[in-house]
This record gives structure tokens, sequence and C-alpha cells, in this order.
């Protein structure tokens, strides 16, 4: 079997230590319940990293070894280090895969790679989401039978939604106060494919869910690096070391 792809699943961890009824959904935290999910799959190895450990758990090395992050955050943003979202940022235009769930929206990884307020309307309250496909052939839906499926209870995410025209979207959300939000996108940046994955509140089992769980598969298999790593710089080449001999005008 080839490589298992590698994946870092990043997670805040605050809300679970905080708040009851979120220990009570995920006792483990929701980053290890999304890494649990990703590693049903046999060609995939995820690990997790979250903000209270040393760099974040984002060391040189652990960058170095991922192939795709998958990023939630919502309370502690500010919290994130400057050179720490930095250095995420490089790797994803370098060629790292990135998915991006629910409030992480707002992160600076999202933000600085948008280059927008990533902002969006809200209403926190227990709603239906119906989650519609918009394109029934594209491997990020592989698998999902019918051109929905729902969430019992979510937290309403609404247009407008200020990011760039997403290269594609995936999935559209519609919720039972009637409003709509695009709730999967995919983007390019640099050489780093980045999914946004709308559903994911905390305080919802959300990434307990069948169709939740091999959207997340099938997204880490869609963004994970399609070549060698692009080194996003400006390298001097002397002259000897042309391709083709290079001769000089009198």
């Amino acid at each position: 079997m080839a490589d298992k792809i590698r994946v870092t699943v990043w997670g805040e961890n605050v809300h679970e230590k905080e708040m009851p009824r979120v220990r009570e959904i995920y006792p483990d935290g929701m980053h290890a319940c999304i890494a649990a999910g990703l590693n049903e799959a046999p060609d995939i190895e995820a690990r997790t990293a979250t903000l209270d450990m040393p760099e974040h758990g984002l060391t040189d090395e652990v960058l170095e070894n991922t192939d795709v992050m998958t990023w939630w955050g919502h309370a502690a943003h500010h919290l994130v280090e400057d050179r720490i979202a930095q250095k995420v940022k490089t790797r994803v235009l370098e060629g790292m895969g990135l998915i991006v769930l629910h409030s992480g929206h707002y992160s600076k990884v999202f933000k600085w790679l948008m280059g927008t307020t990533c902002s969006l309307c809200w209403r926190e309250a227990d709603e239906r989401e119906r989650l519609w496909i918009c394109n029934p052939v594209h491997p990020i839906v592989r698998g999902i039978e019918g051109r929905y499926f729902e969430i019992p209870k979510e937290e309403m995410y609404g247009e407008p939604f200020g990011i760039p025209e997403p290269q594609e979207t995936i999935l559209i959300g519609h919720f039972e106060g009637g409003e709509v939000f695009r709730s999967g996108c995919v983007f390019q940046r640099g050489a780093g494919k980045i999914f946004y994955f709308q559903p994911g509140h905390e305080t919802y089992p959300i990434y307990h869910q069948a169709e939740i769980k091999l959207i997340l598969k099938n997204a880490v298999r869609y963004v994970r690096p399609q070549g060698p790593r692009w080194i996003d710089g400006a390298p001097h080449i002397p002259v000897e070391q042309a391709p083709d001999p290079i001769s000089k005008k009198d």
C-alpha cells in the first residue's frame, strides 16, 4: 500500500475544558474525535495538536511531516502566535493541504490566505441545516447519497460571507430561518488546496455524524499535495548552472 496521508488535526481545545456540555459530547476533545474519524480510513494517518502545546503543537518537524492540516478554532484566535500562523500559511503555499472547519473562518491562517475579513452572519439556535450538494460527482462528496443530507441541530451561518469567490462551491447550506450559506468551498493558494467546511458548532455532536466524517476523509484525499513541494523563493542561479550554455554578446 502507498504511504498514508499524514494529517495533523489542529484544535483550539478551549471549549472542551471550559464547557461541560461540550465535554459531554467530546470527552477527549473535538480534535480527538475528528482524528479518530479520519483514522478509520486505511490510507490516512491522523495525529492531533492543540493551542496549549509548545508552539501550539506545530513545530517545524510536525509541519515538515504534515500533508494535510485541519483547523478548528473559535474562542482563542488571538492567542495563536503570528509566527506560528505564518509558518502554517507558508506550508500551504508550498503545497500542504488545509481544511478549515466551522468558526476557523476567523482564524489568522484562513484570513491571511484569503486576504479578506471572512466575516459572515450567524445565529446560535437549535436549527436544522440541510446541505445541498452542488456537484454530485465531486470527489469531496463521493459516497453521499441523494441531493442533500441534514444536520439535526446546528448554528446558523448566513450570507454574505466575506471571502473571495471560491474556485468551486461544493455544498450550500439551508437553515430553518431561511438563510443560505456557502458551506463547502475550495480555494487554491500557491501550490496548496484549501477546503472550507462550515458544519461543526461545538455544542452539537456534528463530528460524530457519518456524512461529516465521510466528507472529511474525502476532503483530505482531495487537498493532499499532488506534486513535489513548491519552494516559494527566488533562488540565485549562477551562469555556470544554466540549463543551456550562455554566450556573451560582443
